[in-house]
């Protein structure tokens, strides 16, 4: 079954547009898979650094348990990066800051209390918890829980009579004897403390977790870079698509306008054949038509005994004048307008034309207004001469008598001129400026209709424009424009 040729045609076309939307659906899933790798590995990476410092907070125990406030926020501080780790803290089990470094955290108390990731828009946050330990409840365990203080406040938790005296070389009080000493207990809470105090002070001062706030900024410039990359390889990618679409519906485009042009071609050789034809034919009709119209005159002067009779040669020469003046009119038109531009004098040429037509003028006692001052214009002076001539002979045929006519030629540019041609005469509609153009299109009875369509050829050879409007306040007027002012010869 064969497809439609309609269908067949955006075959093509939706196939290129889907490839070039893939590749972009392709890197849009790259980016975010790209987008995703780059978060994990920051995650990791804050991950790694707080349990790393985990392990070290742990070695800085003393007493099993105890982390002095002064000696590890030096550490913190010395960790602190201002382009990647901004801020490092060790939380308690309520949320509160033990020590810290860097940057204030921007994360309420519940959120802290909560732990987890958190992103913001120039950092990462991550809380790494801390087992608080069971406070040594089994024997020999050891607690893995530290309790950050200051060392003021590790003094003030152990009682008067165990604190160290503030003179070194102060007599130590002596031993109890072994027989009246209390039993130790498990390692972890020290003898010193109840295990009130002791799961008191885990919960106030218990390292609970530790929090990092990471910098952002290099992270989403490479997602920045990747999605900028990746954007200019969709837009290639698709623009390429509607490129080669374009081109393709063009090359099928160019196929079809090359196979009208042949057609054309050869529809335009078949009508020069024709024309030619056409053309001879006129021409050999006019021969006939001469016999005919000398016979007819021979019987009206033989007819002077016979008024029918000369009444009808006479209107046998009628008629041939008429047919005689159609063909004469169509072997102008079929004649092809090749124009060989030279420097012409439009007031010269338009008192030529004047001349010719002064019996009609004389006739009807028409006012011809010719132009006031010189204009050189390049135009074919043979073919110049026939426009005016079949314009000037509509408007002295379509003027009342005593009417007017008005010739005017005016500069519009260092390189351009107008010519104008305007009477008082009925005018023409507006329906029909543009018709009467047309071969065979004519608005009196007795007129040809191919007066015009040859001054439009005629137009057409020089590259002028030609139309037809309104003269005001009545009558018609006929305008040449993109004249080409000619440049006078040295």
């Amino acid at each position: 079954m064969r497809w439609p040729v309609t269908k067949r045609k955006w075959i093509v076309p939706i196939t290129l547009i889907g490839c070039g939307l893939a590749v972009c659906g392709w890197q849009l899933e790259e980016h975010l898979s790209f987008e995703r790798a780059a978060k994990d590995g920051l995650i990791k990476r804050g991950r790694d650094i707080t349990s790393t410092f985990g392990v070290v907070l742990r070695s800085q125990r003393r007493f099993g348990m105890f982390v002095v406030k002064e000696r590890i926020e030096p550490s913190l501080q010395a960790l602190v990066q201002p382009e990647e780790l901004e801020s490092l803290a060790i939380l308690a089990v309520t949320g509160e800051p033990l020590a810290s470094a860097g940057k204030p955290l921007n994360l309420g108390p519940d959120a802290l209390r909560a732990g987890g990731v958190y992103w913001g828009e120039h950092t990462l946050t991550i809380m790494n918890l801390m087992d608080l330990g069971s406070g040594g409840t089994e024997s020999g365990s050891r607690p893995s829980t530290a309790i950050v203080t200051s060392d003021d406040e590790r003094r003030s938790l152990r009682p008067p009579s165990t604190r160290r005296p503030a003179d070194p070389k102060a007599v130590t009080a002596p031993k109890p004897a072994a027989a009246t000493s209390t039993p130790r207990p498990p390692l972890g809470r020290p003898s010193w403390m109840t295990q009130e105090q002791y799961d008191s002070v885990i919960h106030q001062n218990g390292a609970h977790s530790l929090v990092i706030s990471l910098s952002t900024d290099e992270m989403r410039r490479e997602v920045r870079s990747d999605l900028l990359l990746r954007s200019l390889v969709s837009i290639l990618a698709l623009g390429g698509a509607i490129i080669s679409t374009l081109a393709w519906r063009n090359s099928g485009r160019n196929d079809e306008l090359q196979i009208g042009l042949i057609k054309a071609g050869e529809m335009n050789t078949h009508l020069k054949a024709m024309n030619f034809a056409a053309a001879g034919l006129a021409h050999e009709t006019r021969n006939p038509l001469n016999l005919i119209r000398g016979l007819a005159q021979m019987i009206t002067m033989q007819a002077e005994q016979s008024p029918a009779l000369k009444e009808h040669a006479s209107q046998i020469i009628e008629e041939a004048d008429r047919v005689t003046v159609q063909l004469n009119e169509f072997i102008n038109y079929s004649k092809p307008r090749e124009a060989h531009p030279a420097p012409v004098e439009v007031k010269r040429l338009v008192a030529d034309v004047a001349r010719t037509l002064l019996p009609d003028i004389e006739e009807k006692q028409i006012t011809l207004l010719q132009p006031e001052g010189p204009c050189l214009i390049e135009a074919d002076d043979r073919l110049l001469r026939q426009a005016l001539f079949n314009v000037l002979l509509n408007a002295s045929q379509a003027v009342a008598p005593g009417g007017q006519i008005r010739v005017h030629v005016a500069q519009v540019s260092p390189q351009e001129a107008v010519l104008e041609i305007s009477d008082d005469g009925p005018g023409v509609p507006p329906a029909e400026r543009e018709n009467i153009f047309k071969p065979y299109v004519t608005m009196r009875l007795k007129g040809v209709g191919l007066g015009l369509a040859i001054v439009r050829q005629i137009a057409a050879a020089h590259r002028w424009e030609i139309v037809c409007g309104a003269n005001e306040p009545r009558g018609a007027l006929f305008r040449f424009s993109r004249l080409r002012i000619a440049t006078p010869y040295a």
